[in-house]
């Protein structure tokens, strides 16, 4: 189709905006991503914009020689893995019963469910109910505080209701399947796209979380890896890692600044490595479990 001189104004107009504001949002992770293997100096001094110069490990080097970032690195690793598992069944759990036509009572439930998304009991009350509970500084106060997300739940059922025929159910049904295999055979392996959403929201969730570690975790063998690099980044506590007798302090602050990018990088690494996989099914799941009707 022909188009008119105004519609190709604006569709130039639509891809300069868009490429402008891809530049704004990729221009810092690329800057610190050169940045953290180029030498500090440069990069203090504004010398590094667009390639990386004097390239140096140094920071990476550091990095990984100390041990709380390692023990962090696994223990977030643990909390995302087991994390992610247990708030991808809960929220199934959840979603698949509110989704089923003959359950009596599931609109008066999932009110319930919505209206603790408007009011909590706060940070206190949370805090004295979890330490009752004998989770405070233990592996699973990362785990079970979350475990489920209500409007997760909401956006699971949606698909089951509006994305799979009730009929396949009925159907499953009439042949003999239980509630549970109409689940694990049929809803579930259908289910792809949402599941998939399911887990990266999730696993990002638990991957960026320290505001949890940081109230309810004391032992820094429990710190999770974001625990750990805020330290650095905020508080520069780095102390650690900088070996002030190798030279002067101006040469322990370089060493600080290296430390800071390459801990921003290997943070975020695994997040994007997992993002491309999931990629396919990601615009999908969000579109149809967002429909109503």
């Amino acid at each position: 189709m022909k188009q008119s001189v105004s519609d190709r104004i604006f569709i130039v107009t639509v891809y300069a905006v868009l490429g402008l504001t891809a530049l704004l949002v990729l221009y810092p992770l690329f800057f610190v991503l050169i940045a953290s293997v180029s030498s500090p100096q440069l990069v203090l001094s504004g010398d590094i914009w667009l390639w990386p110069r004097d390239i140096t490990w140094r920071g990476y080097e550091k990095l990984f020689a100390n041990e709380e970032i390692m023990r962090g690195y696994g223990n977030t690793i643990l909390y995302t893995a087991a994390g992610t598992a247990v708030n991808v069944a809960m929220t199934v759990a959840g979603a698949f019963p509110l989704s089923r036509r003959d359950f009596i009572g599931r609109q008066w439930i999932a009110g319930m469910m919505v209206f603790t998304m408007f009011f909590s009991g706060g940070l206190i009350p949370t805090y004295l109910l979890i330490k009752q509970l004998g989770l405070l500084n233990t592996f699973w106060v990362m785990i079970v505080p979350g475990a489920v997300s209500v409007w997760n739940i909401i956006l699971m059922r949606t698909f089951f209701q509006n994305g799979l025929p009730f009929e396949l159910q009925e159907a499953a049904a009439i042949d003999g399947c239980t509630n549970l295999r109409i689940l694990w055979r049929i809803v579930l392996p259908l289910s792809a796209p949402i599941l998939a959403v399911m887990v990266l929201f999730y696993s990002v969730g638990h991957w960026n979380a320290y505001f949890q570690a940081l109230i309810y975790l004391s032992d820094r063998d429990k710190y999770p890896l974001q625990l750990i690099l805020r330290e650095i980044l905020v508080q520069g506590e780095t102390k650690d890692m900088v070996d002030v007798s190798e030279g002067s302090l101006s040469g322990s602050v370089l060493d600080v600044e290296s430390i800071k990018y390459a801990a921003v990088i290997v943070a975020n690494l695994p997040v994007l490595l997992l993002y491309p996989f999931l990629q396919k099914y990601f615009v999908k799941g969000v579109m149809v479990g967002a429909i109503k009707g």
